[in-house]
């Protein structure tokens, strides 16, 4: 039911969780483990609060701002990278999953700039989510509020497209609309360059 890296994925977060939510050090780990703007400044060693430092294009995918950020965000990690990782196994997912989180949070500095913090999984959950819609592009999703079945290759397009609406548009601040789509595109190329399966059902 949960592979070993989706269960030691689903396990840090919550551990991650917790522990930014704790008193004391919260603001420690928020301070150095978000990932902050690099106009910000760029740090090598541990020193200056509120700035850039190289680990945190990792860090930050294990940080989230609230119980709905994180539920969401690990159901559709089991929900989705179940399957994905089952199909190419653990290693090949560990590493996907880690690529298209750092690429996300790398192409939504790029395109906006300076900005708030950035927490949160949802770059490389964008980046599973697109995995599962090219590899079972046929397979039925069943969401909440919705009477009827979607095929996975639509809902993955409707999530895109709207997505970049979003990001373009600037309707709804604080997410990383940007950062969801950097996810989707790093995996895209990943899936081609690594001819990973696509079309199974």
């Amino acid at each position: 039911m949960f592979p070993q890296a989706v269960k030691h994925l689903l396990i840090v977060n919550v551990i991650c969780f917790v522990a930014l939510n704790t008193p004391g050090i919260g603001d420690y780990i928020f301070a150095y483990f978000a990932m902050f703007p690099w106009l910000n400044g760029i740090g090598i060693f541990p020193g200056e609060p509120y700035i850039f430092y190289p680990w945190q294009l990792v860090t930050y995918m294990f940080l989230h701002g609230g119980l709905g950020h994180i539920f969401f965000n690990l159901f559709a990690l089991w929900m989705f990278g179940t399957a994905i990782e089952n199909t190419i196994g653990t290693k090949k997912f560990a590493q996907y999953y880690f690529l298209t989180g750092i690429g996300a949070g790398i192409l939504h500095f790029l395109i906006t700039g300076s900005g708030a913090a950035v927490i949160g999984a949802s770059g490389a959950v964008f980046g599973i989510l697109l995995a599962f819609g090219m590899m079972f592009p046929n397979r039925e999703i069943y969401m909440m509020l919705i009477p009827v079945p979607i095929k996975a290759k639509y809902f993955v397009m409707f999530y895109g497209a709207f997505e970049l609406f979003m990001g373009v548009s600037s309707l709804q601040t604080g997410i990383a609309h940007f950062a969801h789509l950097g996810g989707m595109v790093v995996g895209y190329f990943l899936i081609r360059y690594w001819k990973l399966p696509t079309n199974l059902q």
